[in-house]
């Protein structure tokens, strides 16, 4: 099939449906307020809105580069889940117990998000149907059932495993010969979500102006091109575009991920596949992808394609390599042969933040009023939300109008991560640890081990993943 007729970059095909939206005004000047948060995705955006919902008199401003939701926030799977990177490393550093906190407060938060959007009439296409993970040969298979039992652990217990033909009457995939379900997720359309915040944000008297890139924080200062913003509490939410401020080019590191949809398929072929819990779907693959069933019967379908450009690069346009176009619908193909002449409408790219250690974070520092959160590792519809409660409650700890709460005593708050090797290390490694997991992924599928290809081991280990 030809990709002639497929759209590439224009940023999303979320915001090719739904409009970008009419522009904010950027920054007239100087200007002093309680709380300065760079950057206008889903962790600045949800920050504002539960600082403001808390204390009203705050008097809170965003500066968003392009507009809210230009980055992963408007580019992403629409994966609202309770994944979150780093659990089993914060379960070494402070016990399994804390790590179970963190993951039920994780739980929790795939219900607040839905709450919330359905309090503000915000109609981002939720549909809470779960996350189902396949897996395709006996070591992704074994790989998935330590995965459930690690899941249960961790105080999942409503979580539940498929075989093959448990698996098949939910969702079809070709190959799969079980599966795993948990009901803490849901799909949405992450434009729609982002637009709809960002107007809730506004309806409570927050600021936010657009088209004012930050290029350098420092304490009580967010430095733009029109002006400077003075603030007891700055808060750096870029996620991926962390490394275009000044400082922070080794920081995290922008991880691309891309995506293609189909056009609105029909019946006969959703007849054939099944998919109709709608749940967000997955597999065990080293290389994984993610995919979820849109409100118009599409498939979105992602993967890593291009992981990384050198010196900490990111796309302005979300423009994706037409091989990447092409291997992610052989992928949908082989995944639902019965797709093969479908047509892909929209391809695209974003980037996530990457810490060294894979480990998403909250921080607050008393000392200099500077706090961040994000680090999300592609997990972070859902993590942005508890992130900013977390922020919320720090700096009302900090300000004194509260004390500490359950969120400020997780284990992710304040964690420190060193920084990435320079270049060309950091691309060499970056570029390396794929080549090693497409390769790992191609060695297990025609292997009948059931164990984890040792190349993955040694990538694992060498990248510092947990």
């Amino acid at each position: 099939m030809s990709t002639v007729s497929t759209v590439v970059g224009g940023i999303s095909f979320w915001y090719a449906q739904e409009g970008t939206p009419a522009p904010r005004e950027p920054l007239p000047g100087d200007t002093s307020v309680d709380v300065c948060i760079v950057g206008g995705g889903y962790t600045g955006l949800w920050t504002a809105y539960y600082l403001k919902k808390a204390v009203p008199f705050l008097n809170i401003t965003v500066l968003e580069a392009k507009f809210c939701g230009y980055g992963a926030s408007g580019r992403n799977g629409g994966w609202l889940y309770n994944g979150i990177a780093g659990r089993d490393r914060y379960a070494k550093l402070h016990g399994h117990e804390a790590a179970v906190r963190l993951q039920k407060a994780m739980n929790d938060t795939v219900g607040e998000v839905v709450r919330t959007a359905a309090e503000e009439k915000i109609d981002a296409d939720i549909h809470q149907g779960g996350v189902l993970e396949v897996a395709h040969t006996p070591a992704q298979l074994a790989r998935l059932k330590d995965f459930h039992s690690v899941e249960i652990a961790f105080g999942e217990t409503d979580r539940i495993l498929r075989g093959a033909r448990e698996t098949a009457e939910r969702v079809h995939v070709t190959g799969a010969v079980g599966s795993t379900w948990t009901p803490h997720g849901a799909r949405l359309h992450p434009a729609k979500l982002v637009k709809g915040l960002a107007d809730a944000v506004e309806a409570l008297g927050v600021t936010i102006h657009e088209s004012t890139p930050v290029t350098e924080i420092k304490p009580k200062h967010a430095v733009t091109p029109y002006g400077t913003v003075r603030a007891p509490y700055v808060l750096r939410c870029t996620e991926g575009f962390t490394a275009s401020l000044k400082g922070q080019k080794r920081t995290w590191l922008p991880m691309n991920s891309s995506m293609i949809v189909t056009e609105p398929l029909p019946a006969r072929i959703w007849d054939a596949i099944g998919w109709e819990g709608r749940e967000t779907l997955g597999d065990m693959a080293h290389a994984y992808f993610y995919a979820q069933r849109t409100a118009d019967d599409r498939i979105a379908l992602g993967g890593r394609g291009y992981p990384y450009r050198f010196g900490s690069a990111t796309d302005n346009d979300g423009r994706t390599q037409a091989s990447t176009v092409t291997a992610l619908r052989d992928l949908m193909v082989r995944l639902f042969p019965v797709t093969a002449g479908a047509r892909v409408d929209h391809a695209w790219s974003g980037v996530l933040g990457v810490p060294r250690d894979w480990c998403a974070t909250v921080t607050l520092d008393r000392s200099t009023g500077l706090g961040y959160a994000g680090g999300y590792v592609g997990s972070g519809v859902a993590t942005a939300n508890l992130a900013a409660r977390t922020l919320r409650d720090l700096i009302q700890q900090d300000s004194g109008q509260a004390g500490p709460t359950d969120l400020t005593t997780l284990p992710w708050v304040n964690h420190k991560v060193r920084r990435w090797e320079p270049e060309p290390f950091r691309w060499l490694g970056v570029h390396g640890m794929y080549a090693a997991y497409r390769a790992a992924d191609r060695r297990e599928t025609t292997s009948p081990r059931p164990g984890t290809d040792r190349i993955a081991k040694i990538a694992d280990r060498i990248a510092g993943r947990h």
